[in-house]
């Protein structure tokens, strides 16, 4: 099915008054968020700030107290199973630390969301699943492997393959170089944007690395004291709140950011 055409105005998540708990710790107070249709924008905060549960929040695997969550233009927070299906279709995530199923192979992996939203042959998922591990810098000696067999990059690798195998316009990144050295992060990184630029994708992506904000993220989204600061490095830069300067400010900051 081709979806609506979508006003580029819109934004393609919209985020209003969300209130979330876990248990009787508040963690998100009222916030407000506008991610634009073909950018990166980046999640960071502090530790237990909520950055992944925003993201789980957004995709469905999590209820918020109050609020409400638009993507591509229709209520997220439905109780429709099938509406919420059809709009699972139009994302993929990358969770953190890959979520590989360890008894399947690489390829079997990938064709996970195709065995679940498609009645494909086996053979058309075979052929999908090596277009998209090549799309992602996997050899065709990958497709056979258990994630086991893979290194850190790899599985990272693998599962922004099953992100994608759909053909998305949104993809969620949750950590997405987490546990990698910092060649292989700054490779991923590069394979975000090349892929972000040549698919159209927006990118929301949930993050605590410096380097990737520098070289990759249009925009940053601070989680600080429950609430929501936006805008561009150098805007949110300016905000005096303590985390923020620390984060951003610090002997680390100024080394990824070059000040």
């Amino acid at each position: 099915m081709t979806p609506e055409p979508t006003d580029s105005n819109q934004p393609i998540i919209s985020i209003r008054g969300l209130v979330t708990n876990l248990g009787d710790r508040l963690i998100h107070d009222h916030i407000d968020l506008d991610v634009r249709r073909g950018e990166v924008i980046a999640i960071v905060g502090g530790s237990g700030s909520g950055k992944s549960v925003l993201l789980r929040s957004i995709v469905g695997l999590m209820r918020p107290q109050e609020g409400a969550i638009e993507v591509f233009g229709e209520d997220a927070l439905a109780y429709d199973e099938t509406a919420l299906r059809r709009l699972q279709r139009r994302w993929g995530v990358l969770f953190q630390e890959g979520a590989l199923f360890s008894s399947q192979t690489v390829a079997e992996n990938v064709q996970v969301p195709l065995r679940e939203y498609t009645k494909m042959s086996q053979e058309l998922m075979n052929e999908i699943a090596a277009v998209k591990l090549a799309m992602v810098g996997l050899g065709e000696d990958a497709a056979a492997k258990f994630p086991s067999e893979l290194s850190g990059g790899m599985k990272k690798r693998a599962s922004l393959a099953r992100a994608l195998v759909l053909d998305p316009e949104i993809v969620f990144l949750d950590e997405p170089t987490a546990g990698l050295d910092p060649i292989a992060a700054n490779a991923f990184d590069e394979l975000i944007r090349n892929l972000q630029k040549s698919l159209n994708l927006t990118v929301f992506m949930v993050t605590h690395d410096l380097d990737t904000l520098r070289s990759i993220a249009d925009r940053v989204a601070v989680l600080v004291n429950r609430t929501l600061k936006v805008g561009t490095i150098a805007e949110v830069m300016r905000d005096k709140d303590p985390w923020i300067q620390d984060y951003f400010s610090g002997p680390r900051g100024r080394a990824a950011l070059g000040s």
